[in-house]
């Protein structure tokens, strides 16, 4: 017998999130290719984290608020990288994350449950556009700071609290040799060079780029200010000032 009480007996009263986890077969997974437009959006698109970061490790319901309706579903990979959000609020068990997906600033609440798990990271990267200027801090204290280059007037980089999503050895067109995707995209193209138009921290051959705005709207940093943030762990918080 399924889904019946026996005569005399109560009916059992299930949390909104087991209902949720039988029928996440049927929700679209929160990568940087998917999109949710009814998703919350970011409450503090310039604010401060504690630096908590949530490990997937496997199929998580997203939901529109704690033990609300399901969105959507968070994989255990992004890119073929371990999935890590950064929290940005939290209500008991439930942790408000911002996901890689579009729009911009979309945000969903994930139990954590055995299917996740919890750490720490020290850093903030700080991008400041129009003074073209990255920061790495650790704890607060400034470990590196270099000038950027940034999105060209006509296809801005976008501002706004994201993260360092994935890592990618950049084997195609060599101009990086690590690209790190964020879980922000470009305002202005839908696509990069068929991708999602995802938006990324990488190098460039070219120095005479650094403190100009002329990329697409990814931000291009130097050698040794990419290796830095190349050892950041993902899901560490980036401020698109």
């Amino acid at each position: 017998m399924t889904g019946c009480a026996a005569e005399g007996t109560a009916p059992v009263e299930r949390p909104p999130y087991a209902m949720a986890r039988a029928d996440l077969g049927m929700q679209a997974d929160a990568t940087t290719f998917t999109e949710f437009p009814t998703a919350p959006t970011d409450p503090a698109p310039g604010g401060l984290t504690e630096g908590v970061v949530l490990r997937v490790q496997g199929d998580v319901a997203v939901h529109q608020s704690p033990g609300g309706p399901v969105i959507a579903k968070l994989p255990a990979k992004q890119l073929n990288n371990p999935t890590w959000v950064p929290v940005i609020a939290e209500h008991g068990r439930w942790a408000q994350v911002l996901l890689p997906s579009r729009p911009n600033g979309a945000t969903g609440w994930v139990l954590e449950d055995d299917q996740v798990e919890r750490a720490r990271t020290p850093y903030v990267v700080d991008v400041e556009i129009d003074a073209r200027r990255l920061t790495v801090r650790r704890d607060g204290a400034v470990v590196g700071e270099w000038v950027v280059g940034v999105g060209a007037p006509d296809s801005p980089t976008p501002r706004g609290r994201t993260y360092i999503m994935a890592a990618i050895e950049e084997t195609v067109t060599k101009f990086s040799p690590i690209i790190l995707p964020l879980g922000t995209h470009s305002n202005t193209f839908s696509t990069y060079g068929g991708g999602p138009g995802t938006v990324a921290l990488h190098g460039w051959p070219d120095p005479s780029v650094f403190g100009q705005a002329s990329s697409d709207g990814c931000v291009r940093v130097p050698d040794d200010a990419l290796r830095l943030l190349a050892k950041l762990p993902l899901g560490t918080l980036v401020h698109l000032r």
